[in-house]
């Protein structure tokens, strides 16, 4: 890996298993590079990793680094910014004079050379950046991607083409990250305030969206999402989109949503594509797919190799993802963890499945988040007929005195609510016997899905 003119052989990733690390780590692992690293678990992607080559442990101790990337001279360490300040194996590195980079800044420097495709926004961004993948993938013109998520068409993460300029990535606004790439075609889904403990106001965290759009190179292209309430800082040369669900340069027309289907034409500058047909059949997947549309069809891919990708588009794991999809019993889970995101997934399942009572379980993800948010939570969950709550799950957070999932509960206007430990979880399912339920979070609560389903197949 050439990084600023200098060549490494040894790529060490603390926070190796993370999803983003992990395409990163099995980048370089394909591309022939020593890769080794540290994360706090074993995981599915940690064990995938290992069977691929890297040499991984799960205890932070300096002692534990593998040899080959004690050379400082030929060892590049690339960490997240969920790693604490405290951890030892980064100071090491960095008290040893090693070249030290974020996440963020490698994903720059592997698509400063080609034509990015940078997918911004506080909720969408997965879903959407695998749509284009997938869209890229299924036309003349492929692509290389590094994905948040698992997208189920090829079961990775990662996507690589020996032919195609084209790159695509998630642009993630915590800690300004996305700053660092230099996109050919920007997408902002949304631009709704998260990350108050880093951005620390509302107005800091437009204005952190704003920066990113002024990094989109000549003669590139912007695709807002209507009413994202941006005052982009594009150079002139750059072409500015608006797009919605109902109505901007790219939109939907003539939507048709049942007998588990969603229907529209796709209509755009250069016209009409009637009759698209959402292989992950949900309301919100409509704007998603239209932003994804909008960057194919500009990048060109023709009117029938976007109608044929979006109808085979599988999703992401975590992704409005379908565990169970019988008669009696329904049950999707989803990494959705922002208010607004909760909001539109419960308004889609609902529309989907209109005669269904829909059970919300829900596990809040940062203290701080709760604390900001509390209200918009409970607003958002109050749409479910029966709200679960679990404990907030800390991440990288101390505990924050007064805040738990408690300050969601007391506001929540829905009159079946419940805050139940983890371990009393399966139980009360059993108890409520539910006909369409939907796990909410970006904590642990993953590690569940397998039992949820399990008890909701056997047991209703």
């Amino acid at each position: 890996m050439e990084v600023s003119n200098k060549k490494y052989n040894n790529i060490y990733f603390i926070g190796i298993g993370g999803i983003g690390m992990s395409n990163l780590a099995r980048y370089f692992l394909l591309k022939g590079a020593n890769v080794g690293g540290y994360d706090r678990s074993m995981t599915d992607l940690t064990r995938t990793l290992v069977e691929e080559g890297a040499l991984v442990h799960y205890e932070d101790d300096a002692t534990l680094i593998p040899d080959e990337f004690t050379d400082k001279s030929n060892t590049l360490i690339v960490f997240t910014p969920a790693i604490p300040s405290t951890h030892k194996e980064l100071n090491y590195f960095k008290d040893k004079g090693f070249t030290v980079m974020k996440r963020a800044q490698l994903l720059g420097e592997i698509t400063k050379l080609s034509d990015a495709i940078c997918i911004a926004g506080t909720h969408g961004k997965t879903t959407v950046s695998s749509m284009v993948a997938h869209l890229f993938k299924q036309s003349q013109i492929d692509c290389n991607a590094f994905l948040g998520g698992i997208l189920r068409n090829y079961n990775s993460n990662l996507l690589l083409s020996e032919e195609s300029n084209f790159t695509i990535v998630e642009a993630d606004e915590y800690d300004r990250s996305f700053h660092n790439l230099q996109p050919h075609i920007a997408i902002i889904t949304s631009a709704d305030p998260d990350h108050l403990d880093i951005y620390g106001s509302e107005e800091a965290y437009k204005q952190s969206f704003e920066k990113f759009t002024s990094l989109i190179r000549p003669n590139g292209h912007l695709i807002l999402k209507k009413g994202a309430k941006l005052t982009p800082e594009v150079i002139e040369s750059v072409n500015v989109w608006s797009y919605s669900e109902s109505e901007g340069d790219f939109h939907a027309n003539n939507i048709r949503i049942g007998n588990g289907e969603v229907l529209f034409d796709f209509v755009s500058p250069k016209g009409i594509i009637k009759d698209i047909s959402l292989g992950v059949p949900v309301k919100i997947n409509i704007e998603n797919s239209i932003a994804a549309m909008a960057a194919a069809e500009l990048s060109g891919a023709t009117s029938n190799e976007i109608k044929t990708a979006m109808s085979s588009f599988m999703g992401v794991k975590r992704r409005f993802e379908f565990h169970l999809k019988r008669q009696d019993i329904v049950y999707i889970d989803d990494y959705a963890h922002h208010p607004e995101e909760i909001r539109a997934a419960i308004i889609s399942i609902k529309a989907l499945y209109p005669d269904k009572k829909l059970t919300a379980i829900f596990q809040p993800h940062l203290f701080s988040r709760t604390k900001d948010f509390a209200v918009e939570f409970a607003e958002s969950l109050s749409l479910a007929d029966t709200v679960i709550l679990l404990d907030i799950y800390p991440a990288r957070e101390e505990p924050i005195e007064g805040v738990s999932s408690q300050i969601i509960l007391d506001k929540i206007t829905s009159p079946d609510k419940h805050l139940v430990d983890k371990h009393d979880l399966l139980d009360l399912i059993i108890k409520k016997q539910p006909e369409l339920v939907v796990t909410f979070g970006a904590g642990d609560i993953d590690r569940m899905v397998q039992q949820i389903k399990d008890i909701l197949s056997d047991n209703i």
